[in-house]
């Protein structure tokens, strides 16, 4: 196998490699992959407030695979969920520059960011917001005397 740089960097010394109490409520869990492809990716985020304050992953296939979790974990310290939802395949190809045919780990990351965001999302569902009755005009006698 021949890894470029940053693959192999991110593949001999992966960073955030771990895991978080599925059942914290400030965690946001994502399993994403094929046992059958080989590709299994285990990503979770950890957020102080609006803010993830960390990551972590753990991964099972190829060099490029498990560099992309990690590089993942490294970009989404620091980010709210929007920006987290932002962080598309392409960026992953171009940081790590991957192949062409090892797009897929890139998809894997970005898939897994997406379920872990949408993981906590569930957890914590927005309020709905009050509805305020509309004010009647024309219906009601005139009280102001004019």
């Amino acid at each position: 196998m021949s890894y470029g740089p940053r693959v192999l960097d991110h593949y001999l010394h992966p960073r955030n490699v771990g895991s978080f109490d599925v059942d914290d409520p400030r965690v946001g869990t994502a399993l994403v992959g094929s046992p059958e492809l080989g590709q299994i990716l285990k990503l979770q985020i950890r957020l102080e407030g609006v803010t993830i304050e960390s990551a972590c992953f753990r991964a099972f296939g190829s060099g490029e695979a498990i560099a992309a979790g990690s590089l993942a974990t490294e970009w989404l310290r620091g980010c709210d969920l929007e920006q987290a939802l932002a962080i598309g395949s392409q960026d992953i190809v171009q940081a790590l520059d991957l192949a062409p045919d090892k797009l897929h780990c890139a998809l894997l990351a970005q898939d897994a960011i997406r379920a872990a965001v949408a993981d906590y999302t569930d957890k914590h569902p927005v309020p709905p917001t009050t509805i305020v009755p509309e004010a009647h005009h024309g219906n009601h006698p005139d009280t102001t005397g004019r």
